[in-house]
């Protein structure tokens, strides 16, 4: 069974060793535009015009169908793919390249399979120049978050993927980011470990409230995360819909069978049907 548990929070746990959690992560997109190639006839365009405005705090979830640049914006935030044009701004800054204030989680686990959990964990903060003592004490008190303390000297090939993507989750909570990344990172995990790690999700960030852009293109789980769902369609990668989803918080996943619920899930499956259809015909096309 997961169990992510939320415990005294580590900007009230001796405060005068630890950073404190920014409070800021305010999000704008403005005009982004994302071209790969630099030969106009073999040229990609992923993204184009995509302007959205995020608050600090907002869980904010990108939803569509394969290749509609979804991870490209998250990568323009994240500042591993540099805007062809327009910008992006954390709290009125550009970001040059990555940064401590963005955590990321892949869909995949990127943990060091030489390290410990516990230094994997640990390695963020020593890379910011928190000493080996203060850093390590850092790392065990999001693996006590996510449930992981047992676990703090293992490798990651001893745990499961479920695990080793809580691993990935603490290490990115780590360096007390404005901004949470997340790229599908639930997508291959079986469902019922899926279901666990989305309810876990919501624990830790109820209790830190910092911003989440989540990736995917599971339609329930889009729903069931997010303050707010950003529908993108193909061909170029471009905003289709920006839903509000007003449904109560804590959530629990009996929220599925509730009629607001099923109407929202009803829009954006017949929205992601249309533009799914564009790109099987645009794919038909070029061959």
């Amino acid at each position: 069974m997961v169990v992510m548990r939320v415990v005294e929070s580590p900007a009230t746990v001796a405060p005068h060793s630890r950073p404190s959690w920014s409070g800021k992560g305010q999000i704008a997109i403005d005009n982004l535009s994302v071209v790969f190639g630099d030969n106009p006839k073999t040229q990609h365009i992923a993204v184009k015009d995509v302007t959205l405005d995020i608050p600090a705090g907002q869980f904010l979830v990108l939803l569509g169908p394969s290749g509609c640049g979804k991870s490209t914006v998250l990568n323009a935030i994240a500042g591993f793919v540099e805007p062809t044009q327009g910008r992006v701004t954390i709290d009125g800054v550009v970001p040059e390249g990555p940064g401590a204030d963005r955590g990321m989680v892949f869909q995949q686990p990127t943990l060091f399979p030489w390290r410990t959990v516990l230094d994997n964990v640990a390695f963020g903060p020593l890379m910011t120049g928190r000493g080996k003592s203060a850093a390590e004490s850092e790392a065990r008190t999001f693996l006590e978050m996510v449930g992981l303390s047992k676990f703090a000297t293992r490798y990651p090939a001893a745990l499961s993927g479920g695990m080793q993507q809580r691993v990935g989750i603490a290490r990115a909570l780590a360096n007390y980011p404005k901004v949470l990344l997340m790229d599908e990172p639930f997508g291959a995990l079986d469902s019922q470990t899926r279901v666990m790690m989305q309810e876990g999700l919501l624990k830790l960030w109820n209790e830190f409230r910092i911003t989440v852009i989540f990736v995917t293109h599971d339609i329930e789980e889009a729903i069931f995360l997010g303050d707010r769902v950003v529908v993108m369609g193909t061909a170029p990668g471009h905003v289709i819909a920006d839903i509000p989803i007003e449904l109560p918080r804590p959530r629990e996943h009996a929220v599925l069978f509730d009629p607001y619920f099923a109407r929202v899930k009803r829009q954006c499956m017949e929205l992601i049907r249309v533009e799914t259809m564009k790109a099987f015909e645009q794919q038909g096309e070029e061959k």
